[in-house]
This record gives C-alpha cells, sequence and structure tokens, in this order.
C-alpha cells in the first residue's frame, strides 16, 4: 500500500485513522482499554535497520526508492485516544492516529497487535477482579503465552486490579510487585514434604507461602505448622474441590492456632470459579490460562480504519466502509461519558466530526456532567510522558479504578447482557 500510495501521489496527504471495535465480545457489558504505554514507546522506536532494509530488498518486496523512504521513516504525527485503563464501548473511537497516509498505513499491524492483545487481558481480568472483590489476585499465566505477550498479559492485568504477577520482566521492565510460590516438583525432588518445607523456610522465612497439595492436604497442612509454626504466612491449594478444601483448610489451620496464614487457591480459575468462592474464607486467587489467552480473554476485534483524508486540494474528505456488518462512522470522532448527579456513568456519546471541523482539534466541547475521554497521547511523533514507562503504568491503573468504580452495578455481573451504558452517535 505504502509504495503504491507513493507511486499514485496520496502518500504524503493527511489522514485520520481510528481504532474502534464494532461490538464487544459476545455477552460482555464493557472491555477495559489497554496497551497505550507499550504501543507509544514500541512506535517512538519504529525504525527500519540495514537489515529490515536487506530483507526487504532481498525479497523484492518494494523498490529502492521506497527503501530509500524507509531508512529515514519516524512517526512524526499525532495520537489521542482514550487514557489507558478507560472503559470503552462498541464504535468507541480509543485511538486516532493522524498524520500523512505513508506514515500512518505502517502502523496498522503494530496497533492492532498490541491493542487487541492487552485489552483483551485487561477485560477479563476486570471481570475476575468484580468477581474477587477486595481479595488479591496474581497474574500468573506466562506459561501459557510467547515470552513476550505474558510481560505483556501481567501489565494488562495489573492495570486492570491485579496485584501482583509472577512474572519477574514484568517487574523490572513496568514496576509491578511480583510474586511466586514453589512447584510441586521442588517437593517432589526432596525426599519427604516435611524436607521440602523445611528448605523453603529456612530461605525465605516464616512469611513465605507453602504448596500443601502435593500428596495429601490435611496431612500437608500439619506438616506446614509443624515446620513454621503459626505464624506462617500462606499456604496453597491447587487442587481438588476448592469450595471444600478450603473451609477444611481454614478450619484445620484455626484449630492449630495459625488463625493468621492466610490461603491462596490457584487451579484453572476464571471469573464464574472466582465468583463461586465468594462465601468461602479464601484470601487470594492465582489466575494463569484464563487471563492471559483467547480462553478466558476473547480478542477485543479492534479494526484501524481510514475515517477522513485531505483531497489534492487540501480539503478534507469524511469516508467510511458502507459494506454488510463491517460498516462504521465518517469523520474524525470526539467522545465523552455522561454521568448523573451521584457521577455514576449513564451514556456515552460519540460526535463524529464533519469535515470542516477537522480543522478545530475539539469542535464539541463536552457539557454539564459530562467527562471529555480523548486525551492526546503523541504530538509530532512524542510521547506524553505522563503515559509511558512506570508512571504510565501506575496512572492507568489508577484511572481504570476509578472509571469502574463510576459505572452502575449492573454493567459489571458476570452474567451476559446488554452493554453497561448505552452509546449515543451523533
Amino acid at each position: 500500500m505504502l509504495q503504491a500510495a507513493r507511486h499514485s501521489g496520496v502518500a504524503e496527504r493527511q489522514a485520520v485513522f481510528e481504532v474502534f471495535a464494532r461490538s464487544l465480545p459476545t455477552g460482555r457489558r464493557y472491555g477495559v482499554f489497554a496497551g497505550t504505554g507499550r504501543l507509544l514507546e514500541l512506535i517512538s522506536d519504529f525504525r527500519f535497520q540495514e537489515p529490515e532494509l536487506e530483507f526487504l530488498a532481498a525479497n523484492g518486496v518494494v523498490d529502492s526508492q521506497t527503501l530509500s523512504w524507509l531508512s529515514n521513516y519516524r512517526f512524526n504525527g499525532r495520537i489521542t485516544g482514550y487514557r489507558e485503563g478507560e472503559i470503552y464501548f462498541a464504535y468507541s473511537p480509543v485511538l486516532t492516529v493522524e498524520a500523512t497516509f505513508a506514515e500512518a498505513i505502517l502502523l496498522e499491524t503494530l496497533v492492532l497487535s498490541v491493542l487487541n492483545f492487552d485489552t483483551a487481558v485487561a477485560s477479563a481480568a476486570a471481570r475476575m477482579k468484580s468477581a474477587a472483590g477486595e481479595r488479591n489476585l496474581a497474574e500468573m499465566g506466562s506459561r501459557r503465552v510467547s515470552e513476550i505477550a505474558a510481560v505483556a498479559a501481567a501489565r494488562a492485568a495489573y492495570i486492570a486490579g491485579f496485584a501482583a504477577t509472577s512474572n519477574l520482566e514484568a517487574g523490572r521492565s513496568w514496576g509491578i510487585p511480583t510474586m511466586g510460590t514453589a512447584a510441586h516438583a521442588f517437593t517432589l525432588m526432596h525426599d519427604t514434604e516435611e524436607a521440602a518445607f523445611r528448605a523453603q523456610i529456612d530461605t525465605f522465612g516464616t512469611a513465605t507461602t507453602l504448596l500443601i497439595d502435593t500428596y495429601n492436604i490435611e496431612a500437608g497442612v500439619r506438616k506446614a505448622i509443624e515446620v513454621a509454626g503459626t505464624q506462617l504466612g500462606a499456604v496453597r491449594i491447587d487442587s481438588g474441590d476448592l469450595a471444600v478444601e478450603i473451609a477444611k483448610v481454614r478450619a484445620l489451620l484455626d484449630d492449630l492456632g495459625a488463625k493468621n496464614t492466610k490461603i491462596t487457591v490457584t487451579n484453572d480459575l476464571d471469573e464464574y470459579a472466582i465468583a463461586a468462592l465468594a462465601a468461602v474464607p479464601v484470601d487470594a486467587y492465582g489466575v494463569g490460562t484464563s487471563v492471559s489467552t483467547g480462553s478466558g480473554a476473547p480478542t477485543a476485534g479492534f479494526v484501524y480504519k481510514l475515517v477522513s483524508h485531505q483531497s489534492k486540494n487540501g480539503d478534507w474528505i469524511n469516508v467510511a466502509k458502507t459494506s454488510a456488518q463491517k460498516s462504521n462512522l465518517a469523520g474524525r470522532k470526539n467522545s465523552f461519558r455522561r454521568h448523573d448527579s451521584d457521577g455514576v456513568a449513564t451514556a456515552e456519546v460519540v460526535h463524529a466530526q464533519s469535515a470542516e471541523e477537522l480543522s478545530q482539534p475539539h469542535a464539541k466541547e463536552s457539557g454539564a456532567n459530562e467527562r471529555d475521554l480523548l486525551v492526546q497521547l503523541m504530538t509530532d511523533g512524542v510521547a506524553d510522558s505522563q503515559f509511558v514507562g512506570e508512571l504510565g503504568t501506575s496512572n492507568a491503573r489508577n484511572h481504570h479504578a476509578a472509571s469502574m468504580a463510576a459505572l452502575p452495578s449492573q454493567a459489571r455481573r458476570l452474567t451476559r447482557g446488554e452493554p453497561g451504558i448505552p452509546t449515543l452517535l451523533s
């Protein structure tokens, strides 16, 4: 597309691309927008170096003139969008890229691969956080996805309310709290369960978490307290009928005097399993597969569509795809969240700007009890520092908590239903 556009003369015309989803995943009442912090850093560093250029040349992908253009590529455009962690709905304009057609078209795959994955994870994690309430959640899905996706998943889950991750690279890269426990292999490697427990306690002290279900849960609890004492930090259960086993373990810990020892559970948990454990005395959950993979985090379905561009005379032209079931609104959008007098969200208002309005960044201002959802993320190819790095991750987590708190209670239900609030298009 880039090479053909350069040959036809439209490559350097200004264009507006928009990221949105035509619908939420089936049955979902809201989505959580995530990935912005990672994406902005990736766009800032997006370059074609010699190895890439040599590959393109050797395989005849583009001609020499386009290779020369790519060798000098750097995104210099403007990006606006929702804050990371924000709640979104169908047709929410979560990201808008404004640049020349040539600059913007190269980013399509990068933008969608980051935002679709991170948003899918954050949206799933938010449902689990709603089910868990005040109990802590730890992300433990690194072994279910690629090594790069594992770090991204940990970050997205943290933004959506998880307390920690077992992925140390995510902790190093994004400042996310890390945690972990020993696996069954550690216990099995020792001659006895007691020897394994003693090795762990001798190394990490009594604040650690002991895995108690390698052989027999009741015996494991008794041996854990015998070795560590009643100040043991926590025990972990990874098998069995969790609701039944948790109740038994809590009663046994209390009988042994370990009333402050917490109980952590793992074992293929999702939001429904977590909700089913709401009435039992569990303290924390470790979630892996269902938060980091498609089994529990279906893709957000974001698309990257041209919505407006300049003609050869410099006039703006709004455009939209009109094919069946894949249509969209033409024109750059403004978007607002409407609230009642108690601060509860009641509607999302999306305003499509006319071609005449495109020269005015804020042609429609938010009204009373409306919150402007769009912020400027990148100007002249430079990302706003509040949205990237550890600071951006922390800000996204805080913004998500506030955005979720403003949703009406029915929007947070796990059952299938209509979107949490209606979207009003103008």
